[in-house]
């Protein structure tokens, strides 16, 4: 171990939270992991700056706030706000907030443009293509399906837009060599294989770097009607907030900090992360990050929540009902390092149970009011050994060194696996040594004495080491032991506990168990279900008969082996999320029986990712696969489209299981 007091700085960051609504749990899971890494960083002694914030700019947002009738930066002063309480909420010890509507980082934005086009790394050009009106996109021939928008399916019209560029293959060579020679800049390796065969090697295109179709952004300062596209001006907040300055006056902050150790972000922004920003780093002549981490998503699991309205999770309602500790173990332990991961109330409630009220919970509480009951709460080591002594001692000490080498390789969910195999071996110590038989004679006290001392100790190292991931369940254990904390680099020797210390008389439950139908009707009381309404009677038929109808144009019949070729099901979404790519486009997970099919579809406009998780549509199964904007999509949501072009999910009118035929 380490027996210095300073490792040197750890300067991270995570992705900027986009403001367009309310981030749900899978959008905090990234601030949870990131506190976590940057607790554990501290602990060890390293001087940590932890940067986090929120993306403010583009189209969406400005259309977003003209919906609801405020300008942009009321509509962002309002999201970003609620991102901030969240982040606070769950306990991020961020060091720095970024807004990308901050008057410095703006100011830095508009020169670093500057900067890059007097040295010729951008240039003016244009879109020339094929543009399609309700979708505000361009397209070429090659991208269109059946000679229509990939996105809307609509017809398309020769067009152009005005925009700069940036100088993308002038660097490509250059990067290639970089990845080539750090094998640990991007991480997990899969990531790094993907950038590398899909991206990097076969050749990069320019990357337009400017819009005209838009204001709400940052604007060219010599050319304002270009304002400056998100991806540039988001990425440079790595290095703005911390004080670049583009004309040669960086702060010391700046000097000491760049470049970071490590840019954590979701799997679905790598490429951004791993190509654009690196070259945008090359061209002004700064060192590159030394790791980028792509993390897995976190994916909607099955529950039992189909009486409430919908089922996306957010962070403030499983706090109330968990608690923050418990939400933020859950986050990290079930999370895989490379895999996406599950949750659901049901999942979180199971997890708590288990391993938070039986395993650590129920330890910590047995402990105390055994050495309350037996020795009137003092903690004495008598030194009298036993066989199953060293076997403990050696999985405690052991564990220090285990959850170092998982959080240097950011295995975070095997870390914490670590911490409580430590509490499940002091559990079966106890059983082992069996305090309850010992405290029977007089003779045996002073061996009672002793395991109960090394259970103290082992519960105050494991304490100590979950104080990253869950701070206020550690500060109240150690509390409650009357235990002081350990330096981090002495974790690995066991006896720190002082012989003769008293614990508290009065242990407080840490984590109750809880029942899922207890929790299924908390959930319920936060989201009554809509009242059936009543279709039956004249009333009713008259309403239906005063509605707008519309006709469209008959297509040509088909016969009832045309129509028997296609296979329709009800299918359940798990996980939805916006096609980089694209503007339209919706990736969504769709659960069909026991399968799992990826749909692309274009109804981004009439849907937020957030609104179609859990809910049950209508699939057409067997659609032979196609890729939309670059993703694959194995399937076709049905919707229906009014005079006005909006699109409604058909959905099954009763309840109806994943995978149920439509016939």
């Amino acid at each position: 171990m380490c027996t210095e007091c300073k490792k040197g700085k750890y300067y991270m960051t995570t992705a900027i939270a986009y403001t367009s609504g309310k981030p749900h749990i899978g959008n905090t899971y990234e601030i949870v992991l990131a506190d976590s890494i940057a607790r554990f960083k501290r602990q060890e002694g390293y001087d940590v700056y932890f940067q986090t914030g929120t993306d403010e700019h583009g189209q969406k947002i400005q259309l977003k706030a003209e919906e609801t009738g405020i300008t942009p930066k009321e509509y962002v002063d309002n999201v970003a706000g609620m991102v901030k309480d969240i982040w606070d909420m769950m306990g991020s010890s961020h060091d720095s907030f970024v807004r990308t509507t901050d008057q410095d980082h703006e100011q830095q934005v508009a020169k670093i443009f500057k900067k890059l086009y007097e040295q010729g790394d951008i240039y003016k050009g244009a879109y020339e293509g094929l543009y399609c009106t309700p979708c505000e996109s361009f397209w070429t021939e090659s991208q269109l399906v059946d000679g229509k928008c990939p996105d809307c399916g609509r017809e398309v019209q020769p067009a152009q837009e005005e925009a700069y560029f940036f100088k993308m293959s002038k660097y490509a060579d250059r990067l290639i060599a970089h990845i080539n020679a750090h094998p640990e800049f991007i991480q997990p390796v899969s990531r790094k294989n993907e950038m590398m065969n899909n991206f990097l090697l076969p050749g990069l295109q320019d990357l337009c770097v400017s819009r005209t179709s838009f204001s709400w952004g940052i604007p060219v300062d010599f050319d304002p009607k270009h304002v400056i596209y998100v991806w540039l001006d988001a990425l440079s907040n790595y290095i703005t907030k911390i004080g670049y300055d583009a004309d040669g006056n960086s702060s010391e902050l700046f000097q000491k900090n760049w470049p970071a150790e490590l840019h954590l972000i979701g799997k679905d922004i790598i490429r951004f992360h791993t190509i654009y920003w690196p070259i945008f780093l090359m061209a002004l002549d700064l060192p590159l990050p030394k790791q980028i981490f792509g993390h897995p998503w976190l994916l909607q699991g099955e529950g039992k929540m189909s009486k409430s309205r919908g089922n996306v999770l957010y962070a403030d309602e499983l706090v109330e009902v968990f608690g923050v500790d418990a939400v933020r173990y859950f986050l990290l332990h079930e999370m895989p390092f490379d895999n996406d991961g599950l949750i659901s109330w049901e999942l979180v409630t199971e997890r708590r149970n288990s391993d938070l009220a039986n395993t650590l919970g129920n330890l910590v509480n047995r402990t105390i009011s055994m050495s309350n009951k037996y020795f009137g709460g003092e903690v004495t080591n008598t030194h009298t050994e036993g066989g199953m002594d060293e076997d403990l001692k050696k999985t405690v000490t052991s564990a220090v060194t285990a959850v170092t080498a998982k959080m240097d390789e950011l295995r975070v969910a095997d870390a914490l696996t670590e911490i409580i195999n430590l509490f499940k071996r002091c559990n079966k110590y106890i059983d082992e040594t069996t305090p309850w038989i010992l405290a029977k004679s007089d003779e045996d006290k002073p061996r009672l004495a002793t395991v109960l001392y090394n259970l103290v100790e082992s519960i105050s190292i494991g304490a100590t080491l979950l104080k990253s991931f869950m701070p206020e369940t550690s500060r109240k254990i150690l509390a409650q032991l009357n235990a002081a904390e350990v330096p981090y680099d002495k974790l690995d020797q066991f006896g720190h506990y002082i012989s003769g210390t008293k614990v508290t008389d009065q242990p407080e439950i840490l984590f109750e168990r809880m029942k899922i139908e207890d929790v299924i009707a908390k959930v319920e009381e936060m989201h009554p279900a809509a009242e059936e309404k009543n279709t039956q009677g004249a009333g009713e038929d008259n309403a239906q008969d005063a509605q707008p109808v519309i006709d469209i144009e008959p297509k040509a019949e088909i016969s009832y082996e045309d129509f028997m070729k296609m296979q329709f099901q009800v299918g359940e979404i798990i996980a939805c999320e916006k096609v980089s790519k694209s503007k339209k486009l919706l990736c969504s997970q769709v659960r069909i029986g026991s399968q799992v099919k990826q749909i692309v579809s274009g109804i981004q406009k009439h849907y937020t990712p957030e609104e179609m998780v859990g809910k049950k549509v209508m699939v057409l199964v067997n659609l032979k696969p196609a890729k939309l904007a670059g993703v694959l999509s194995e399937g076709m949501l049905l919707c229906a489209e009014d005079e006005n072009g909006t699109l409604s999910l058909v959905v099954p009118e009763k309840a109806m299981p994943s995978g149920a035929e439509i016939c």
